[in-house]
């Protein structure tokens, strides 16, 4: 696994960018279609994402350093995830950013230039 990688996670998916200098590699989870009632909708409630989750961070094993984003509060629902049930993968996180819904090559501009940043502050 590269030593950046960010993944962008809402409730539908994940996709998983891992960084190197030259090159980005883009891997995606899909979480289980589930039907969300108007009532659940309206109070932020999703069906249980567990087994989503646990992909997702089975699928960021090895990371050194892990940016987390997207747009909605599935990100801190993956985060308490990894709280609970992956705390390695947990300390490898780097940042929390909310994006919308980037195109892959703005996701890896943007990640390009989080971790310049954070490299040469560090």
């Amino acid at each position: 696994m590269s030593h950046h990688v960010a993944v962008w996670i809402d409730h539908r998916e994940a996709k998983i960018f891992q960084i190197e200098a030259d090159t980005a590699e883009i891997s995606k989870v899909a979480a289980p279609h589930h039907h969300v009632t108007r009532k659940a909708s309206e109070h932020g409630t999703h069906a249980d994402l567990g087994g989503f989750y646990h992909d997702v961070a089975t699928a960021l094993k090895g990371t050194g350093a892990l940016l987390i984003v997207g747009p909605s509060s599935a990100k801190l629902d993956f985060i308490r995830h990894l709280q609970g049930h992956d705390h390695a993968l947990e300390a490898a996180i780097c940042g929390v950013e909310t994006l919308d819904h980037p195109t892959d090559p703005q996701l890896v501009a943007y990640v390009r230039h989080y971790f310049k940043d954070k490299d040469r502050a560090g």
